[in-house]
């Protein structure tokens, strides 16, 4: 598959990972520009951009944020999550934010491309079988909450019938070591 050209941002705070990006949609023709965070992305802001692949975790920034930032500046792009920690509530959040799709690594480069031009985007989001446990359906569920809160912890609590500090603590313990 090659319908490589254009603008692409690779926004992946992971070294080895974005030179791999880098150097495979090169080679496909794209004009390939990376950010590890979002202060880098805001240096390119002049430079609208055709498509994007963005890490749903950077070191101190969400994926997220970097979706709502892209879109801001190039609202006709494609943008596609990469995401080792796929759930349903941020693959909600990525798609109401403007992503045209949600891929759960381990990936290939021709799905990536695929999903970059809206191939395959009719299909379902799959999260793979080993995430759908009770304690994964509880996490989602209570991002979700939290999402549609706008992070609110009081408000979240109130919706799911907890205490504040009862989703603290189940918030700690879901937050990566």
């Amino acid at each position: 598959m090659n319908n490589g050209s254009g603008r692409l941002l690779i926004v992946e705070d992971d070294t080895h990972l974005a030179e791999t990006l880098t150097a495979e949609f090169r080679e496909r023709g794209y004009t390939v520009s990376t950010a590890v965070d979002l202060e880098e992305i805001r240096v390119h802001r002049t430079q609208p951009f055709e498509f994007a692949i963005i890490d749903l975790r950077l070191r101190q920034d969400s994926g997220l944020d970097a979706v709502a930032e892209i879109m801001k500046r190039s609202p006709e792009a494609n943008v596609v999550i990469l995401t080792g920690y796929g759930s349903i509530a941020t693959a909600v959040q990525a798609t109401k934010l403007g992503a045209l799709n949600y891929l759960t690594k381990p990936v290939g480069i021709d799905e990536i491309e695929r999903a970059l031009h809206g191939e395959d985007s009719d299909e379902e989001i799959r999260i793979p079988e080993q995430f759908q446990s009770l304690a994964r359906h509880e996490r989602e569920y209570i991002e979700y909450v939290l999402a549609e809160c706008g992070g609110n912890i009081s408000q979240a609590a109130r919706r799911l019938g907890l205490h504040r500090q009862s989703l603290q603590r189940k918030l700690r313990k879901f937050a990566p070591r």
